[in-house]
């Protein structure tokens, strides 16, 4: 059995990669560089919490890694689904501490248009809307 990798061949195909290549980059970056990726996302770990920095690497990098290479590797539209679903309860979670916790910041709205279309571009070749 020969393993290939699955290039994308339809534009929704290109759209929905997109996504999962911009979301294996951000999981490098929590991998290999958390103090860097926190200072992007605005946090600040404890230097006594070096737990805080393990999150990173691991938690936060895992997720990212494993579903954005699953989806470039597998090029299937449920896997497809799965990231989009992934990054829209994202984006709900940031709308909800928005309203909540009063992280109504501009920062904030910027990474909730990010999520959405990080969301969108998968979930529109998986439902069809994008051939």
């Amino acid at each position: 059995m020969d393993f290939a990798l699955p290039w994308p061949t339809s534009q929704g195909e290109w759209l929905a990669w997109s996504s999962a290549v911009f979301t294996v980059l951000l999981g490098l970056l929590f991998f290999l560089a958390p103090s860097l990726a926190f200072r992007i996302l605005r946090l600040q770990a404890k230097p006594e919490k070096a737990a805080a920095i393990a999150e990173g690497r691991g938690r936060m990098s895992g997720f990212y890694l494993g579903v954005g290479l699953c989806c470039i590797l597998l090029a299937q539209p449920l896997v497809y689904m799965a990231l989009g679903f992934s990054w829209l309860f994202t984006a709900f979670g940031r709308l909800l501490s928005m309203m909540s916790d009063g992280a109504n910041t501009p920062f904030n709205w910027v990474s909730i248009v990010v999520e959405l279309v990080l969301a969108a571009l998968p979930l529109a070749f998986a439902f069809g809307f994008v051939p």
